[in-house]
C-alpha cells in the first residue's frame, strides 16, 4: 500500500464521522422542534439521519450528548443572527434580538417548560442565559455605569427587558405585530439607558 494513501483514508473517515455527527444532530434538532423530549428516541433519530441507534450511541453516548451537541449546533444560529456593531443603537439591538427570537423564540420558551422534567437541558438554558447576558452587556458596554455595582443592576434590567420571556409576553400574549412589539422593547432598552 502506498504511505499517502492511509492518511488519505483517515482524512476521508474523519469528514464521513464529521458528517454523520451533523445529520444526527440535525435530526435532533428537528424532532425536539417536534415533540416533547421525553417522547423522542434514539431509533427515531438514527432512521431520519438514515443510520443505526448503535451508530448514534457510538458518536454521542444516548440523549445526554445528543442534547451538548446540539448546543454548540444552536449557538452557532443564534451568534450568527445576533450580529451587531459595538456601537448599536437600542432599536438595531432590538431588530437582531427579534431576528432571533422570531426564528426560535417559541422553540426556546417550549425547552425551557421542560427544563424541571429533563435537567440535562439546564446546560442547554444556562448557557444560553450566561450568552445572552454577556451579549447585552458587550452591546450596550458604552452606555453603562462605570460603578461595579450599578452596572450590575442596569445589565439585569436590560438582560430583562431584551429577554425571550419579553418577546413572548409582547408577540404572543399581547399579540402585538413585529413592528409595535419591537418599538416597546426599543423603548424600555432606551429608557434604561437614558437616551428618551
Amino acid at each position: 500500500m502506498r504511505k499517502d494513501v492511509r492518511p488519505y483514508r483517515q482524512v476521508a473517515r474523519a469528514a464521513a464521522t464529521e458528517e454523520m455527527r451533523s445529520r444526527v444532530v440535525v435530526a435532533f434538532d428537528a424532532a425536539m422542534r417536534d415533540r416533547q423530549m421525553e417522547d423522542i428516541t434514539l431509533d427515531q433519530i438514527a432512521a431520519a439521519a438514515r443510520t443505526t441507534r448503535q451508530t448514534v450511541i457510538r458518536l454521542f453516548g444516548g440523549k445526554n450528548g445528543l442534547v451538548e451537541a446540539f448546543v454548540d449546533h444552536f449557538a452557532q444560529g443564534v451568534k450568527r443572527r445576533r450580529v451587531m456593531p459595538t456601537t448599536a443603537s437600542p432599536q438595531h439591538v432590538t431588530e437582531a434580538l427579534f431576528e432571533d427570537y422570531e426564528e426560535v423564540g417559541d422553540f426556546v420558551i417550549r425547552m425551557l417548560a421542560q427544563e424541571d422534567r429533563h435537567p440535562v437541558l439546564s446546560i442547554w438554558h444556562n448557557l444560553g442565559r450566561a450568552t445572552h447576558r454577556g451579549w447585552i452587556t458587550d452591546v450596550f458596554a458604552k452606555a453603562l455605569p462605570m460603578e461595579a455595582q450599578a452596572q450590575e443592576t442596569m445589565v439585569s434590567q436590560l438582560v430583562i427587558a431584551g429577554d425571550v420571556y419579553t418577546w413572548k409576553l409582547l408577540r404572543r400574549d399581547f399579540k402585538l405585530s413585529v413592528d409595535a412589539a419591537q418599538r416597546v422593547m426599543s423603548s424600555m432598552f432606551s429608557k434604561l439607558l437614558k437616551e428618551e
